[in-house]
């Protein structure tokens, strides 16, 4: 009997152990480049009638991807109307909101219409949870329990575009013990990192005055972590820990939106602004491999297996092997497109901005498709992966008839 119990006991443990190694802990996911963690499936045909979990409604709009923290989804959203942004919690079994907490109100700059003042996405280092948003011409970091209560608020840097006045739309990372936030305009441009206990600074650096939207990721290559970030005519390179520039390779276009993504010795990233341009460079920033002109703009790409794969602004899939830029074929779908893939196994989930996602196979040879599904009218969030479970952020309606809601796909 005792022994029953402790093997009861230890596949307890292991279960809560893979369950916490797979939540989705930050803007892409638990490996940093929006693979979903190993030996889960997900349906890959869904409706409003087919594969439901459940659905929850969304108050206002943003395009933050769903965070999952073990019991709790976690969103940033921000209503228009009142200039509120906030941070709501939902119940991951049953779709119930748990909380929401009002971080700022007021200071809201002009946007781009297809952005949005909640366009962050959460991460969390299992204990806590972070969120940055833009107002006042400043970028705020906010720090909250898991149950939702505010721990600590810093004003991290200002934020000012002139030239574009398109908003804010980086996602934080965290390293360590550091949460790291960016913010690049033409007239102010910053990387800082602070620390998670408390808001206080760690480092900063200074970067060109230039527009540009990328996400900080950290990635362990060329054998020691990185900070990259893409975007300002070049792909740079700092200490995570220190915030020292490591390396830059001159490249790209000015503004990107996508964030880097890597394998082996290579990084990959994708801009759009002025002009479009793919590239591979040496993940010791010893120069560009190859390059191209497909223009992923908005959206990351994903790396599967010694192989790229994109999906264009232009809604055109995109295979190219990842060491030389190969192309092994292209596929015409439909654009435009703002949410970055996701990939599930050997299943690869692209969503354009009408809300119409695409599962097809990471298959190097050819194009073959699984599914096509459609939720909403309006899909620019990127989708998440937990559990054999995928949460999906979209929309309905223009103007005041626009609801958002946010999606649990699943086998019940």
């Amino acid at each position: 009997m005792c022994m029953r119990y402790l093997s009861v006991c230890i596949c307890l443990l292991l279960n809560m152990s893979s369950g916490i190694a797979g939540d989705w802990t930050q803007w892409r996911g638990p490996n940093h480049n929006n693979v979903a963690a190993t030996g889960q499936t997900v349906p890959a045909e869904w409706s409003e009638s087919t594969n439901i979990v459940w659905k929850a409604s969304v108050p206002g709009r943003g395009h933050a991807s769903p965070t999952v923290v073990g019991n709790s989804v976690f969103l940033c959203t921000a209503v228009e109307a009142t200039q509120a942004q906030s941070v709501i919690a939902y119940d991951r079994t049953n779709g119930r909101q748990l909380w929401a907490t009002d971080i700022s109100k007021g200071g809201f700059p002009p946007i781009h219409p297809k952005n949005t003042h909640g366009s962050s996405t959460i991460a969390s280092d299992g204990k806590f949870i972070f969120a940055t948003f833009s107002h006042h011409e400043k970028v705020e970091a906010v720090a909250l329990s898991l149950a939702g209560k505010i721990i600590w608020r810093k004003d991290i840097g200002g934020f000012r575009p002139e030239a574009y006045e398109y908003g804010y739309a980086a996602s934080p990372t965290i390293h360590k013990d550091a949460l790291i936030v960016s913010g690049d305009s033409d007239t102010v441009a910053w990387v800082k990192a602070v620390k998670l206990s408390n808001g206080e600074l760690i480092w900063e650096q200074q970067r060109p005055k230039f527009l540009n939207w990328s996400s900080p990721i950290v990635a362990n290559i060329g054998g020691r972590d990185q900070l990259l970030l893409s975007g300002l005519h070049m792909i740079a390179s700092y200490d995570p820990a220190t915030g020292k520039p490591l390396w830059k390779t001159e490249c790209l276009t000015m503004a990107t939106c996508g964030t880097c993504v890597w394998e082996g010795d290579l990084i990959f990233a994708s801009g759009g602004y002025p002009d479009p341009e793919t590239v591979a460079v040496k993940a010791d920033g010893s120069g560009v491999v190859w390059s191209n002109q497909v223009k992923c703009y908005e959206q990351s790409m994903v790396v599967h297996k010694g192989y790229l794969y994109a999906f264009s602004d232009a809604g055109i899939v995109h295979c190219w092997e990842a060491k030389t830029g190969r192309e092994m074929w292209k596929h015409r779908l439909q654009g435009p497109v703002s949410s970055s893939p996701l990939i599930v196994g050997n299943t690869i989930f692209a969503t354009n901005e009408a809300g119409t996602t695409w599962a097809f196979e990471a298959n190097p040879q050819k194009y073959v498709e699984v599914a096509k599904n459609q939720l909403g009218t309006s899909g620019f969030a990127s989708l998440t992966a937990v559990d054999g479970m995928l949460f999906i952020r979209t929309s309905s309606g223009d103007g005041s008839d626009r609801k958002e809601s946010l999606y649990c796909i699943g086998k019940k």
